[in-house]
């Protein structure tokens, strides 16, 4: 099997996905979406993007590398009557079964930045959208103490043994220098690609963040991963503690619930 796409239906994301609906929608508001739009929702998990830009008229096909999600995307579709809305399975490295310049918006939201061949990515991106059409990445940004899932990322990296040679990590795509020769190869010029600071929130008014982490823990495929191999090497509780410390201290919560910022970086390519 594909190791992203294992690595993606090891757990169950839309656990995950349950606590970022909020922010999916006001990410999809922020677009100024005006219908007859097609969509490509790249990295779509089970719609936390998908579903809001459907309601908004926009016809949207939502791919991602897990069975799993694109069963539960297919699901939340059905259940909410939104006809115009497809799921299907597909690699954002290759997308072989979408045409050339077939969509007005290809948006991935923490989604194609998790693909292991950043420039295939970028390649395909521009490839199926319509010139003038435009492209939209949320990613995570690497270092930053005020990215939630930069930090958790990153203490899980620790707990992990080193990735294979050639692994190109996903946070490089919070990097407008890498951004900017990625679109590059695949043909775009620095001046059609802006990048600003935004912020993204998980969610829960009735978990703690200790119940957040465990949700981690149990379904998110890369902190399931850091258990696994700090299980082998006894160092199950230092994991747990510094990630557990890192949600208390971003939390802004203050009811018993939880509410993490994390600051991400938006990508807007002009096609």
């Amino acid at each position: 099997m594909n190791p992203n796409q294992a690595l993606w239906e090891k757990g169950d994301f839309t656990q995950i996905a349950a606590l970022m609906r909020q922010s999916g929608e006001a990410v999809v508001k922020s677009l100024g979406i005006t219908p007859p739009l097609r969509v490509l929702d790249l990295g779509c998990g089970d719609g936390t993007t998908a579903v809001p830009l459907a309601r908004l008229g926009a016809e949207v096909v939502g791919i991602d590398i897990a069975k799993n999600l694109v069963a539960a995307g297919n699901k939340r579709a059905a259940e909410a009557g939104l006809s115009r809305l497809k799921f299907q399975e597909g690699d954002a490295c290759n997308l072989q079964s979408v045409g050339d310049q077939s969509f007005d918006l290809t948006l991935t939201v923490f989604g194609a930045m998790f693909a292991p061949k950043p420039f295939d990515v970028a390649k395909e991106m521009v490839r199926v959208t319509k010139p003038g059409g435009r492209i939209v990445m949320g990613n995570w940004i690497p270092n930053d103490p005020t990215s939630f899932v930069s930090q958790l990322l990153k203490i899980s990296s620790s707990f992990m043994p080193p990735p294979p040679e050639g692994f190109v990590s996903p946070m490089t795509w919070g990097v407008d220098t890498h951004i900017i020769e990625r679109f590059g190869q695949a043909g775009v010029p620095k001046e059609n690609i802006a990048t600003a600071k935004d912020t993204f929130y998980f969610v829960s008014p009735d978990k703690s963040p200790a119940e957040v982490i465990e949700l981690f823990r149990r379904f998110y495929g890369p902190t399931m991963n850091a258990f696994e191999a700090a299980e082998k090497n006894g160092k199950v509780e230092e994991l747990h503690k510094q990630l557990l410390e890192l949600a208390m201290a971003q939390n802004k919560a203050t009811d018993g619930g939880t509410s993490i910022p994390a600051t991400f970086l938006r990508v807007t390519v002009s096609l």
